[in-house]
């Protein structure tokens, strides 16, 4: 089985294609890859580091409003379709699988033009422009929200989930709250807001970090490496609890979510994957500066169920964060209410679903 695999441009669509990278080769170690990205991209960092055969071709987004980049970027398309069906002929490929990004575009149109199979993933509850452009050319659309299918014709969609939950749910971590400063066993929160970090999630939590220290549960405290000097300097001045412990990163966050609690954070795709995927029970306050408000309709998704509790970015306060805390982990009974809510939002086999699909469209092609 040869398969090409495209998606760029931020980690939500990159790390679910590599995630079902791993799960073919556990089911079908003689398949062979080609990931097809740009230059520019985090994928051109990312997917070579995994070992898999990458290759780029040069493309941009369309811009919301008329410029003259949109014209360069139509020229783009097009000599990024030609050259992707380059690469597609060369690698012999049997399938391409497209998880979003402005790369997806060229590529995975460039296989429907060559009477290749190709399916499409969208992770968000609202797609993209890409996947919807994308989604009259594909044979199947996988989604891993219910509320992404109205956007898509009804006959192409499969519900798969999202395969950075399987990744999640198969790891079986030791337990890392030791060598982090927190003790194994005892209720933890997780406080992040990406990798870059989040200023007002850090603003709210800094604003009751004496509060904290009077709390029977224990809180680990990701600020982002971008912010952590200036959160260090306020929690000098604020004094540090014994119950805090600040990170400005972490690179181990799948063994991190095995064991804790509750966490704050925003809702992109592939968080919301993740911790579905676990059970953890969730405050979740996304970010207002995403394309067509997706997060905040992720993070809705999960509260209508129960799963979580949802607070626009404009309405944390310090009070408010430590009453959503307090209301959730000193009530047993919601607690696990919410943790059952959350399982039963998760996919844990999603890339085995996506295979399934994508096995069953190469066998009837042939």
């Amino acid at each position: 089985m040869r398969i090409v695999i495209t998606g760029g441009g931020t980690g939500g669509h990159i790390y679910p294609a590599l995630a079902l990278v791993k799960e073919i080769k556990r089911i079908a170690p003689e398949s062979e890859f080609l990931y097809i990205g740009t230059e520019k991209g985090l994928e051109s960092d990312i997917v070579p580091r995994e070992g898999i055969p990458f290759q780029t071709i040069e493309i941009t987004g369309f811009k919301r409003k008329l410029s003259l980049d949109n014209a360069k970027t139509i020229w783009r398309f097009i000599n990024g379709t030609s050259k992707a069906k380059k690469m597609i002929k060369e690698f012999k490929a049997d399938i391409v699988i497209g998880t979003g990004g402005y790369v997806a575009g060229p590529v995975v149109y460039a296989g429907a033009k060559l009477n290749i199979p190709c399916i499409i993933h969208e992770q968000n509850s609202v797609p993209g422009l890409t996947n919807k452009f994308l989604s009259r050319y594909a044979e199947k659309v996988g989604i891993a929200f219910q509320e992404a299918a109205s956007f898509f014709p009804s006959e192409k969609v499969e519900f798969v989930g999202n395969p950075r939950a399987s990744e999640v749910a198969n790891h079986s971590p030791v337990n890392p709250l030791a060598s982090l400063g927190l003790q194994p066993g005892r209720k933890t929160v997780l406080i992040v807001g990406g990798s870059r970090g989040a200023k007002p999630i850090n603003e709210a939590f800094l604003g009751s970090l004496k509060e904290t220290a009077g709390h029977d549960w224990q809180y680990l405290y990701v600020t982002g490496s971008v912010h952590y000097d200036n959160v260090m300097e306020k929690v000098q001045e604020a004094g540090n609890p014994e119950n805090v412990s600040i990170q400005p990163f972490l690179h181990n966050m799948p063994d991190v979510l095995h064991h804790v609690d509750l966490i704050v954070t925003r809702a992109g795709a592939t968080t919301i994957a993740e911790i579905t995927a676990l059970g953890v029970p969730a405050v979740l306050i996304p970010s207002p500066y995403v394309t067509n408000n997706h997060q905040e309709k992720n993070a809705l998704a999960l509260e209508v169920n129960g799963a979580a509790v949802l607070r626009k970015e404009k309405d944390v306060t310090s009070e408010v964060l430590m009453q959503d805390i307090q209301s959730i982990l000193s009530e047993e009974n919601k607690w696990k209410e919410m943790k059952e809510a959350s399982l039963s939002l998760g996919v844990p086999d999603a890339s085995s679903r996506l295979y399934k699909l994508m096995d069953s469209l190469i066998k009837s092609n042939k």
